[in-house]
């Protein structure tokens, strides 16, 4: 069997994704910078499960080196690359725009060109909920402008896509764009909604609540998100396969290129968040209530008719079940690190 190329290995979605085409019995190399955005501790945690299936093998590196990017395109021959690896935040990218850039656009240009001379079969990249901006269209559609930006991360992400498609549109690369929503679960981010709420609460302290709690989120499950990338994994687009217009929307390019929204289909307040996390902790929370920050949007609403037609995905997994699940780990991996 054919192996994978997962950018980003080390990363919350490149871990699980890896985890689950392991399971799967392909063989998979992982790729990551290891850098400190967050814990790097995180990192070496999710790499150590990873580590101890032979078919996993790990390389450490920066791909926005351009030869070194080379060399391991010319090394792997890989027919399928999901390629996760990026500088994640939208509040981050205010403070550090050209750790965005090297990450999002660099390297992204680099492994469009590694797949491009290896002839990749398929590239399947992390776009993200934020590329809609200020959109007021509920729920958001790929069929809809994503012209206005609010943040650096996501004119990034948008850019990537127009890079993609414009490697499927000259080279006949076969690409898959996924916009994701508000991932959760565990082995999660420190810097998400969901496990700083936990951490919070769980030491007895405020949690910073955004826009005084006005904000509603697609708040979408690990493995529901996983099942959507291996369902679009083995389906790469062909040129010529066009997706009818909404009529409002611009004509669609015949590019082997395709655009989905992965979420949850399902937005929930964020104080329905916060109780369900009191519900799991059996604490309440002390909330500090404060202003919209810059770069951030009050609503995620993902419309996936596209995807649930093309692969048949369908998130399977409640808020409840999902937070209940992440706390748990966190739990068990706070109570072990705290014991090492």
């Amino acid at each position: 069997m054919s192996t994978t190329l997962v950018t980003g290995a080390a990363g919350f979605i490149g871990f699980h994704l890896a985890r689950r085409l392991l399971a799967e019995g392909r063989p998979v190399v992982g790729v990551d910078n290891l850098n400190a955005y967050y814990d790097p501790a995180l990192k070496q945690a999710r790499l150590a499960v990873l580590q101890q299936d032979p078919k996993f093998r790990f390389i450490e590196m920066e791909l926005a080196d351009r030869d070194g990017c080379a060399a391991l395109f010319e090394a792997g021959g890989y027919e399928r690359v999901v390629h996760l690896a990026a500088q994640a935040g939208v509040r981050y990218s205010i403070d550090n725009p050209a750790a965005y850039v090297d990450a999002n656009l660099v390297a992204l240009g680099n492994v469009l060109e590694g797949c491009r001379h290896s002839r990749c079969e398929h590239l399947v990249f992390a776009s993200s909920s934020s590329v809609y901006g200020a959109n007021k269209k509920s729920p958001f559609s790929v069929d809809d402008r994503v012209d206005h930006p609010v943040s650096l991360y996501a004119a990034t992400k948008k850019a990537g896509e127009l890079m993609a498609h414009t490697y499927s549109h000259l080279y006949d690369l076969p690409t898959t764009c996924l916009r994701f929503f508000t991932v959760y679960g565990p082995w999660g981010r420190p810097d998400m909604a969901v496990y700083k709420f936990t951490q919070a609460m769980s030491a007895g302290e405020p949690i910073d609540v955004y826009n005084r709690g006005q904000m509603r989120r697609d708040f979408t499950y690990i493995d529901d998100v996983v099942g959507g990338i291996a369902g679009v994994l083995d389906l790469p687009p062909k040129r010529g396969e066009l997706r009818p217009s909404d009529g409002d929307s611009p004509p669609a390019s015949d590019a082997p290129h395709r655009v989905y929204n992965l979420g949850n289909n399902s937005p929930v307040s964020l104080e329905e968040l916060i109780a369900t996390i009191e519900a799991a902790l059996g604490v309440q929370a002390e909330r500090r209530l404060l202003p919209m920050q810059p770069g951030d949007v009050p609503e995620t609403y993902a419309d996936i008719d596209a995807l649930t037609a093309d692969t048949g995905f369908r998130p399977t997994t409640p808020l409840a079940d999902g937070v209940a699940s992440f706390v748990a780990w966190w739990r068990e991996h706070h109570g072990a690190a705290a014991a090492q």
